[in-house]
């Protein structure tokens, strides 16, 4: 009877230990806000609070990515979106660089990249300069990391030279999708249909979480500190919390992205190269020989919802 309650005791305890391994880091892309036209400053800074607030509340430390183009107005600063960033940062979140106008590298020099690049880093410097902080990493627009091996050795060396550190995405997703749906839904005053949305992006974020976690094990026979990619929009500013309490029902520990990279996995090579956007997991994949069936079986957006994004 002894040996079976050990028994037991022993199978809850690694149950605890490895619900406490699973990790994950929020990455929030094109900040300050994804707007779709909606410019009224009342309502964007409405979105905004509603990001922050709920990250404060589950205690995410996350990271959002800007593209400083959107701090201008017919070449003059915006003081109002810089407002945006400043309160960002003063809810203790990170900033990253996401280039300043968010170019298709896939479609544009290297040159002209990296000039994009710097230039997209220095009003978010000066801010967190006044904050004691640095900027630190770069997220590729459109997941777009070069589509040879000689665009993406320029660019990673460069990013390298001027001291960023690359931000991976694990968890590839098309939220910015769902955005669009939901926008629209919410300004005909569909509530309904806006609540269906939003339940059913948790419910294919899910879905998502649990594919790239058996991409993971699949390649790596373990879960990797997984890497989320979501979007400054409407929607998340409302489902962020709901996001947040379905990653905890499925174990998740929220970790920022310098404790993420300590996962020596991220050190994986990268050894193909193409026009695609997608997870570091696939590209790692893709960069170990697999092919067709392993790929298989990604949750796809559902079609009522690429129908109202069209």
């Amino acid at each position: 009877m002894k040996i079976h309650f050990v028994i037991l005791l022993l199978f809850f305890f690694i149950q605890i230990i490895s619900a406490q391994n699973k990790n994950i880091c929020f990455t929030i892309d094109d900040l300050p806000v994804v707007s779709y036209g909606m410019n009224d400053t009342a309502f964007q800074r409405k979105l905004m609070d509603g990001i922050i607030n709920s990250l404060k509340k589950h205690n995410i430390p996350a990271i959002g990515f800007v593209n400083e183009r959107k701090l201008y107005s017919n070449d003059s600063v915006n003081k109002f979106q810089v407002s945006l960033l400043e309160k960002w940062l003063d809810n203790n979140l990170e900033l990253g660089n996401h280039t300043f106008s968010h170019p298709d590298y896939n479609k544009v020099s290297f040159a002209d990249f990296a000039q994009d690049v710097l230039k997209g880093e220095l009003i978010s410097k000066q801010i967190l300069a006044e904050r004691y902080k640095s900027l630190k990493y770069f997220r590729h627009p459109f997941l777009h990391i070069g589509n040879t091996k000689e665009k993406y050795d320029s660019l990673t060396n460069f990013l390298k030279s001027i001291n960023y550190k690359i931000a991976p995405v694990t968890i590839d997703n098309e939220d910015y999708v769902f955005a669009v749906a939901y926008k629209r839904a919410k300004e005909k005053n569909d509530f309904t249909l806006a609540a269906k949305i939003g339940g059913d992006y948790i419910t294919y974020m899910e879905k998502k979480l649990h594919f790239f976690e058996n991409q993971s094990q699949k390649l790596f026979g373990k879960n990797i500190n997984q890497i989320l990619l979501m979007h400054a929009s409407w929607l998340n500013s409302n489902y962020i919390d709901s996001l947040a309490i379905m990653l905890k029902k499925n174990g998740y520990n929220f970790i920022s992205m310098d404790e993420t990279l300590k996962d020596e996995l991220y050190q994986t090579e990268i050894t193909k190269f193409g026009n695609w956007g997608i997870s570091w997991l696939d590209i790692w994949a893709l960069s170990q020989g697999k092919k067709g069936d392993f790929f298989k079986d990604d949750p796809p957006t559902p079609d009522y919802i690429k129908k109202l994004a069209q």
